[in-house]
Parts: C-alpha cells; structure tokens; sequence
C-alpha cells in the first residue's frame, strides 16, 4: 500500500518517480479524498471529545443528586451526529484506499530512469562455452535423451505444460534439493513449504493484486488463487504481525511449484522450457529493518549467484532500470544464465527490495527499540532459484559431442553418484 502521507507531504517527487517507472496515475483524487478525510476525522474526534465530556457531566449532576435530563439529551444528539459522520469517514477511506492500492512502487534513486533499454550490467562470472561440434538446443538434448516429454504434457494439460521423467525428473529433484541445502546449511535461511494454494488478501498483500490478476490461476468457487511465486504464501507468514527487532532479519526458503497463466505473452518462447505455465523454483524471502534493507539486498543477490558458482554456469547480473521494475518493487538485480545452444541471456533469478510497499499492504511491522514504537519492516526476496531455465542452462552448457550431458560436480550426490546423464 503506497503511504498517502508520501503523496500529501511531497506530491512532486512521487509524480517524478511513477513517470520514472511508466505509470500515469491523476495523484489529484486522492488527495482531495485524503483533505476530506481529514476534515471529518477532526470533526469526529471534537464530537468524541464533546461526548466524553457531557457524559461527566451526567455523572457529575447524578452524584449531585440534580436532574441530568437536558445534558443527557445533548449527549444523544451528539451521539446522533458521530453515528451519521462514521459512515462518512468509512466511505471516504475505503475511496482512498481503492486508489493507493493501484498505485506502483517509487524506484530507488540508485535505478537507472527508463525502460528495459536502459538496464545495466553490473557484473559477469565465469566463461561462456565453447564447443568443437555444434551445440544443439535443450529441446533437442532434452529429446534425444528421452528425459523430458514435451508433446505428453502437453496432452495432459495443454500447451506450455511439460513432463519430466527418468533423469530429468531426477534432475529437478537434485536442483531444487541441493539449493535449499545451499541456502538453509551455507546462508542461515530456515526452510519453510508453503500452501500453493492462497486467499485474496495474501495475493495483494505481496502486490500481485489486483494489477495481475489476469496472469493467475483462480478458483472461483473458493476464491482462492494458485501461486505465481513461493514470495505470496512465504511474505504473508508475517502478515499483521509485529516481530521483535531483535528476530531481525528473517530469512525464509521455499521450494515450491508456481503457476502464471502469463496472458499476453502469446507467441513467445513457445516451445521448451523457457516459457511456461508451471515450473519450479526455490524462493527467498527477507523481514529486514528499513536501515539495513540495501546491503541484505546485495546479500540476496549473492546468495543467488552462489549456486550458479557452485554449478559453474556463466551469467551475468543485470540492474533493471525503472520502466523494467515490477509494480511492488523499489529496486532489482536479475540474474541471467547464458545458454549455449540458444545462444541466449536467460532471467533465472530476480532480487527485489520492496521496502515498506508490501509490509504496509500486509501489515507486517517490528517492535523498534529505539522508538518504542511499531514500524514496518522492509521485505526483500528473490529467486534463488528458478528451475526451468537453470535446467535450460545446465543441459546446453554441459552437452557433450557424445549427445551425453555431464552432470555438475555439486549435483553428483543428489543423481546417485552419476557423472553423466545418458539414454
């Protein structure tokens, strides 16, 4: 929930920022809905006062023994009053927040202004293959070696759904538990399975509504939706809660499958692994305090790429410019694995700061030693991480000539001790 207090004490620096990240939001409703408010607020709270103190003076006249009957009568018609204006004060806020639940993120002042054109490189790792034969396409190997079966998922639920088998569905296995050993063992994450399944106020909570509504599963007759992301059920542990100070930071991971419709995304990427409706991915998410929030950012992000280190995949790590952001998040590193065959750059992993956006929408704050008082904290997570593209990843850059793929040293373990995957 964007802070209306931002909007009233500084209109034209929130105007720069939604124009920095591409939304054309009229600030002027709102805060003429927020001048009334107020205005009934303060009338409200004199009528309280008048209330409070014509009820002493019934008391004080009843101890006195003398009649209270015109004093007890002022006291409903100002009872009357309040009963007429709380309605009021109900719409006029609900008018409010109907239009702060619309309204994106602010970009950090460290995000490059403009769309994905203007996103930076900040760093590479490691050295792209090279091969003595050509390196065929993850669809071809993946094919060859019978460990994915693209025309059967597709048979069972339509297109852009896959079935892993054999080693491949070992494989998925193998990723997803060597890199929550990685982040609960390696980087103090406590791992936490989320329901896949969650209500409407966790999906706004964490800002997937009502803005991306259209790219949900939902079931209507339950009213709730299948996660996009393990970041809905994991933030939304803490939702309406107050966390001591010194429980912080928070760090969570989460396997889990996620399911995005992806409407509008029609054309793109239609075969393979790189676009689909469910996949798998290791999420982790962070409850930070506001003054810590940029370093436990650069902390997520290089607890993402460890796992491309300790899998020896090049990628490079992109800082997305403001017009790229998502609508909750202040700022953003994704991480891109290059894939050999495609010769591509492929998103695996997005970190985000979301500051106050989403704690505010969920109600999550710590109890802040210094003030005494309740704040919110600053939520993070990110990718850590995707499973199809690494999968993509992992099957063109460790092809051999043979037609064989060899399996990372890190993984062996988790594939029984085998070194290559062959037919």
């Amino acid at each position: 929930m964007f802070d209306i207090k931002l909007i009233r004490d500084d209109r034209q620096t929130v105007e720069k920022g939604l124009q920095a990240k591409g939304a054309a939001i009229d600030l002027g409703p709102v805060l003429k809905y927020d001048t009334e408010r107020r205005k009934l607020l303060t009338q409200l709270e004199e009528l309280r006062g008048q209330k409070n103190a014509a009820n002493d003076e019934i008391s004080l006249a009843l101890k006195e023994k003398k009649d209270p009957k015109k004093k007890i009568a002022s006291m409903k018609t100002i009872a009357h009053k309040i009963d007429a204006l709380e309605p009021k004060v109900k719409k006029v806020q609900a008018q409010i927040s109907d239009i702060l639940i619309g309204i994106p993120n602010l970009p950090h002042p460290s995000v490059p202004v403009g769309g994905a054109e203007k996103n930076k490189e900040v760093r590479r790792w490691g050295e792209l293959a090279r091969f003595d034969f050509t390196p065929k396409t993850h669809i071809e190997i993946a094919q060859a070696l019978d460990i994915i079966d693209f025309e059967r998922g597709a048979k069972i639920a339509g297109s852009h759904f896959i079935l892993y088998k054999k080693q491949g569905a070992r494989l998925v296995r193998a990723l997803f538990n060597f890199m929550l050993d990685v982040h609960t063992s390696e980087h103090g994450y406590t791992e936490v399975f989320p329901p896949v399944l969650v209500n409407r106020a966790a999906m706004t909570g964490t800002g997937q509504l009502p803005k991306m509504a259209e790219d949900m599963y939902f079931l209507p007759d339950d009213d709730l939706y299948l996660i996009p992301t393990a970041e809905v059920p994991v933030t939304n542990i803490h939702r309406e809660e107050i966390l001591n100070e010194e429980q912080l930071p928070v760090k969570y991971a989460a396997y889990s499958a996620c399911f995005r419709r992806e409407a509008g995304s029609y054309g793109k990427d239609t075969k393979g692994l790189v676009r689909v409706h469910q996949f798998d991915k290791v999420e982790l998410v962070k409850f930070v305090k506001p003054a810590d929030s940029y370093g436990e950012l650069e902390k997520l992000v290089a607890d993402a790429e460890k796992i491309f280190q300790l899998l020896e995949l090049p990628y490079r790590v992109m800082l997305l410019a403001s017009g790229d952001l998502s609508f909750a998040a202040a700022k953003c590193y994704d991480i891109e694995a290059h894939a050999a065959g495609m010769n591509k750059w492929l998103e695996v992993s997005s970190c985000s700061n979301f500051e106050d956006f989403q704690a505010r929408r969920a109600g999550i704050k710590f109890k802040d030693k210094a003030t005494k008082r309740a704040a919110y904290v600053h939520t993070l997570n990110g990718s850590g991480v995707a499973l199809p593209r690494t999968i993509v990843a992992l099957l063109e850059n460790y092809q051999t000539k043979e037609g064989t793929v060899r399996i990372p040293k890190v993984l062996q373990p988790y594939m029984g001790g085998a070194e290559v995957i062959r037919k």
